[in-house]
């Protein structure tokens, strides 16, 4: 099997092979086009976003600069996704996340991965893993989420945390390693910040929708 047929796969492969090193570099060219683009040019960097990325929905922001491994290529973003400045996707995988997601500011969604034997490691082998991030997630500053995890929906992530494990739908998660802290709900609904309760006409505005 050509080392550029196991990305997908889990299997250990050479990222420096030059099969795969020619198909990364045209990616990394398109990206560098979107990090350059003035912030008056937003049509430009959709329309170039609607080229990089595997799938990406209608209303989504990305503020550059934004880093990625295969600029996009392997991302499957939905609708109305926004991301704060420097999110970097490792790509070198499929990387999937669901409508109305935010990421905070220097956020790093990671697939790839390096055996921790260092014979191995020496090599220069990776292998990569898939990351799945729900619908109506908050992925706080400085996140970092690492190789396989998948994240349910209305999931919020605190700042600086490092997600290694699977974090189910709507729960508040922090630390590191990132914990369940507990579950998203009434409390929620009634205030946004410590003591600060959220307005009666917006609480009615979403009742009304």
């Amino acid at each position: 099997m050509a080392e550029r047929d196991k990305l997908h796969t889990g299997e250990l492969y050479l990222p420096h092979d030059d099969s795969v090193m020619e198909e990364q570099l045209k990616c990394l060219d398109r990206l560098y086009e979107f990090n350059s683009t003035r912030p008056t040019e937003l049509d430009r960097r959709q329309e170039l976003l609607r080229e990089m990325f595997a799938e990406i929905g209608e209303g989504c922001y990305i503020e550059p600069p934004l880093h990625s491994n295969f600029g996009g290529k392997h991302c499957h973003f939905g609708k109305k996704i926004y991301a704060n400045f420097n999110l970097t996707l490792v790509d070198d995988t499929h990387i999937y996340v669901g409508d109305y997601t935010m990421f905070a500011p220097n956020v790093v969604v990671a697939s790839a991965g390096h055996p921790i034997d260092p014979d191995l490691r020496r090599e220069g082998l990776q292998y990569n893993m898939p990351v799945h991030i729900g619908k109506n997630c908050w992925i706080g500053a400085g996140v970092l989420i690492m190789p396989g995890v998948t994240i349910g929906d209305n999931v919020v992530i605190g700042a600086g945390s490092v997600v290694t494990k699977d974090i189910p739908s709507n729960m508040l998660a922090f630390g590191n390693p990132c914990r369940v802290q507990r579950q998203i709900g009434e409390h929620d609904r009634e205030y946004y910040f410590k003591d600060r309760k959220v307005p009666q006409e917006l609480k009615d505005l979403l009742i009304g929708k």
